[in-house]
């Protein structure tokens, strides 16, 4: 008769007695130059709810999928469960506590730094926002349940496949255990291809599928997930669970990687899951965005997610979307006693357990990123990963030359492009040989797994010969990539700015190391991952330039660089003939879609002016087989022309939170890269998060709204130059 019932229990807190709704951030900061000490410190959350008499004779949990970060959970003043990790989930066990009627739930979030707790100890270059920042889930389920369930598919390249599982019983109250177990085998829509049932004898049960056929393997452009439907009948009651898992092969190898027998150079960017104004404090939407924003309009194929486990809808969104993941414990930099050791050994756990059924995560990172070597600790960490998960192999991002290698794949920080800046007779180099790093005596499997950032860092405002260097710096280290055998791939440093502490970034709480901002608008160097793309998925065209003759130093706008996946570029600079020109296969040779540059050798200085002379519009068209297929138009005299407001969703759920973003025009589309006057933003049928007056940066500013009912939801943006624009959208 039981069934498990898992209930969203977001709503109805209490916090510095307001009512609020989970996920939420315990303090929302400003977007820049604050104090990020106002957040470290105890907070409490409170929910009063009534225990349903259904659930007598039941194991009652509430599930908390991620609160930072030393937490404490009583109910009706008796501590139940402590939580030093703020990454991973963990339960409050109800059964047996719960009163008739009215039960008040309390938690209690030391937002401080404590050094017993990775990642802290240290210095960490991002900030850890406190507050229970996650979903929340109310689980009811019958004495005896379905626990953790691991799912591995062992022959994927054979022609019949085979899935295996080993599925925990949760027994907390010590039961006899017997009855049955059913399992079947599901595709996406749901149809069942294999069934079997088990006699339960014990803690865990085995199961095998063999001889399989017709099986879709997951991959980047076709991301097929299956489902486990697990049924379990006890004496005790019924249990039922469904789990997605993917048929797919993953291998690191001393020749680069392989992704189901292919090989496949991975191409990537670094992420932390933070938004201005926010923090940590945004739903299942805004998760799935940013999925989405790295694999359709960066065109990655991999993230790395530092440096801590995410929100599981951000994974989920990965399998379901086709987005390589590398997942790795918190910490940066600092390794703390035995006693932050042993915790961190345990992160490697909780990480491990909770997410190996996704098959977008190809390799767990199971060291404190840029560390020091520490023997003991890391073949711990080792150790724990392997015994959990035979399948996936253990990486740790270091920095240091010469590091132990006790990880399966030798992942390495590189920031030698831009140490010529320090002195020393080393010329500019992009990456260094494999083996100059490791010290070993031999080839390894390796991956880059950060570049660039804080050796070159540009803000989206900076002037346009330093987004041109910004942008050469990440086509030089990803030509260097290609061009190597011997390196499975790499991943900058990163996909967004980011808030920091006092002791980093640039002065103002901000990391501008992204190739896009905060509110996810692309930087010009955001292009170079884009261009690479197949022109299958989608033309690119981007020219590196603000079109104006005295941005540059010394005047003019070469040289030109256009980030395109197109085989041609053709200019046309006002009545001058069109120059057509090739990609810098010389400069770039190893990229799948080297830049265009123009310069001197195309242009001379009466052709494309001289500092005094008239300046034209321009025209630049992209062509793919002799064919025109797109084309930008840059003004000569550009102005304020337009206001646009796009939400990057029109229908929403209730709860969800939506991007939406403001640009100012000029007169042939484009953003007026110094256009800072203010807008203000008014919300009606949902929530603004952030302020109402904000200037633009860049020509761009945005925001995220919450809807919290159903119904019409109007925005409005205003600025005085150029007025008034409204949108609508719809919550339900």
């Amino acid at each position: 008769m039981n069934m498990r019932v898992t209930t969203n229990f977001n709503d109805d807190w209490t916090f510095d007695g307001n009512k609020v709704r989970l996920p939420h951030n315990a303090v929302d900061l400003p977007f820049n130059y604050f104090d990020e000490t106002c957040y470290q410190k105890g907070f409490t959350y409170e929910k009063t709810f009534s225990a349903d008499p259904a659930w007598a004779g039941q194991e009652v949990q509430v599930i908390f999928d991620g609160a930072m970060a030393d937490s404490r959970v009583l109910l009706n003043g008796e501590e139940l469960v402590a939580h030093k990790d703020g990454y991973t989930p963990f339960a409050a066990r109800l059964t047996g506590k719960l009163r008739d009627g009215a039960n008040t739930l309390t938690v209690h979030i030391n937002g401080r730094e404590n050094p017993l707790i990775p990642p802290f100890g240290g210095q960490i270059d991002y900030l850890t926002y406190a507050g229970i920042y996650r979903d929340v889930w109310l689980r009811v389920t019958a004495p005896v349940s379905i626990g953790l369930t691991k799912i591995e598919t062992p022959d994927v390249l054979a022609d019949r496949k085979t899935v295996t599982a080993r599925v925990a019983l949760d027994n907390p109250q010590g039961l006899a255990l017997s009855g049955q177990l059913t399992a079947t085998l599901r595709d996406s829509a749901g149809a069942a291809l294999a069934e079997t049932t088990l006699e339960v004898t014990g803690a865990e049960v085995f199961l095998t599928f063999t001889g399989l056929e017709g099986i879709t393997l997951w991959d980047l452009n076709s991301p097929a997930l299956y489902r486990l439907d697990l049924s379990l009948q006890t004496p005790h009651g019924h249990d039922a669970t469904e789990t997605s898992f993917g048929f797919r092969s993953a291998q690191f190898t001393p020749e680069g990687f392989l992704l189901n027998g292919r090989r496949l150079k991975l191409r990537g960017l670094n992420r932390h899951q933070s938004f201005p104004y926010s923090g940590y404090g945004m739903g299942r939407a805004a998760q799935e965005r940013d999925a989405e924003i790295l694999k359709n309009e960066l065109r990655l194929n991999m993230v790395r997610t530092s440096h801590y486990p995410q929100s599981p809808w951000f994974l989920d969104h990965c399998d379901r979307i086709g987005l390589l993941v590398f997942e790795e414990i918190p910490g940066w930099q600092h390794i703390g006693g035995l006693e932050w050791q042993a915790e961190s050994v345990e992160n490697v756990r909780r990480m491990i357990t909770r997410d190996w059924n996704h098959p977008s995560i190809v390799i767990w990172g199971v060291r404190i990123n840029e560390s020091q070597d520490s023997h003991d600790f890391y073949a711990k960490t080792n150790d724990l990963a392997r015994d959990l998960d035979s399948t996936r192999p253990t990486g740790g991002v270091r920095y240091i030359t010469d590091s132990e290698m006790l990880e399966d794949v030798y992942t390495m920080n590189d920031f030698i492009l831009g140490n010529e800046e320090l002195g020393g007779n080393r010329p500019r180099t992009p990456l260094r040989p494999q083996q100059e790093v490791t010290g070993l005596d031999r080839v390894v499997p390796y991956m880059i797994t950060e570049f660039g950032g804080h050796m070159y860092p540009t803000k989206s405002q900076d002037q346009e010969q330093r987004q041109a260097e910004h942008v050469r710096r990440h086509l030089e280290v990803l030509n260097a990539a290609y061009g190597d055998t011997q390196i499975s791939g790499a991943i900058g440093w990163c996909a967004f700015d980011y808030n920091t502490h006092k002791d980093f970034g640039s002065g103002d709480r901000i990391c501008h190391h992204g190739v896009m901002d905060m509110f996810r608008e692309p930087k010009f160097a955001g292009h170079v991952y884009a261009s690479q793309s197949d022109i299958a998925e989608g033309v690119v065209l981007e020219p590196v330039t603000f079109w104006a003759r005295g941005e540059r130093n010394i005047g003019g706008i070469l040289p030109l660089i256009i980030l395109t996946n197109c085989d041609e570029i053709e200019l046309v600079y006002g009545d001058k003939p069109p120059k057509r020109v090739g990609p810098d296969r010389e400069n770039f040779p190893h990229l799948p879609h080297a830049p265009v540059v123009l310069d001197r050798r195309h242009f001379t200085d009466a052709e494309l002016g001289l500092w005094g002379m008239s300046w034209e519009h321009g025209t630049i068209r992209g062509y793919v087989d002799g064919k025109l297929v797109a084309e930008r138009k840059f003004a000569a005299d550009p102005v304020a022309h337009e206001l646009q407001v796009v939400a990057d969703a029109t229908q929403i759920g209730v709860h969800d939170e939506v991007r939406v973003m403001i640009r100012a025009l000029d007169q042939v589309g484009n953003k007026l890269p110094f256009f800072t006057d203010p807008v203000s933003i008014s919300v009606k049928g949902a929530e603004r998060l952030g302020p109402g007056l904000v200037p633009l940066r860049a020509g761009s500013t945005g925001f995220w709204l919450r809807a919290n009912a159903a119904g019409p939801i109007e925005v409005t943006v205003q600025n005085d130059r150029l007025g008034s624009r409204t949108i609508h959208l719809t919550a339900g």
